[in-house]
């Protein structure tokens, strides 16, 4: 990721850019692969505008690490309403989910994963490069941001996801996880198709090559949208 940071701005970073908001000191936890809040708010920004942008008829959110720490420290999320974008609309709401207990310490925490909330599906979908390490925190906030659009939402914890080998990318891993399913599974798809129809719709294909040919897939897309 550090590359892809530097790689794309190099020394040309504009302050007069909205979305430029890094500090050195952001930078240099780059070096680390740890990734701080202001740097994944900084990624997501980054998606927004150099991606999100072309697709006017998205309404995908891409919640900051700040507000989904608010959704699961306050005990009734309700009373965010007027700080938190408006949900009525979206179809889809990537959370960054962080394992920070204390709520007065800045930075705090040690692991990131990445919470995908298919609102259309009413599916909550858990990406954790640390197997099950944030699974407590992303199903209170599964349950809490249900509270706030008035709505039960299943939570869903994918065993699969891509694993991490070091000690300190996980945030890494948030922030590829979150461009891939928002470039290749949502973006590529009709904004106004629920994304379970459309997996059901590859399995149903899957099975009808199957039924007349061999498949050189091997596997069923009876499944949740996965990072491959």
């Amino acid at each position: 990721m550090l590359r892809k940071v530097r790689g794309r701005f190099g020394d040309k970073l504009n302050p007069d850019d909205a979305y430029l908001s890094l500090t050195r000191e952001d930078m240099q936890t780059l070096k680390n692969d740890w990734l701080t809040d202001n740097i994944i708010s900084f990624w997501e920004e980054y998606l927004e505008h150099e991606f999100l942008t072309r697709y006017k008829s998205s309404n995908i959110i891409l919640l900051r690490p700040s507000m989904s720490f608010m959704i699961l420290q306050t005990p009734d999320p309700r009373t965010l309403r007027e700080a938190l974008p408006d949900f009525s609309r979206a179809t889809h709401v990537f959370l960054p989910i962080n394992d920070c207990r204390n709520v007065s310490q800045a930075e705090g925490g040690t692991h990131w994963s990445l919470l995908l909330i298919s609102v259309v599906d009413r599916i909550a979908f858990h990406y954790d490069s640390l197997y099950q390490g944030n699974v407590w925190e992303a199903d209170v906030v599964t349950r809490k941001f249900g509270y706030l659009l008035n709505m039960p939402i299943r939570f869903m914890h994918l065993n699969d996801s891509p694993q991490q080998d070091g000690g300190s990318d996980c945030g890494v891993f948030v922030c590829m996880n979150m461009r891939h399913l928002l470039m290749k599974r949502l973006l590529m798809a009709s904004a106004h198709e629920k994304m379970a129809k459309i997996i059901e719709g590859f399995r149903k294909e899957g099975e009808r090559r199957r039924s007349t040919s061999a498949s050189p897939m091997g596997k069923k897309s009876r499944s949740p949208p996965r990072v491959d």
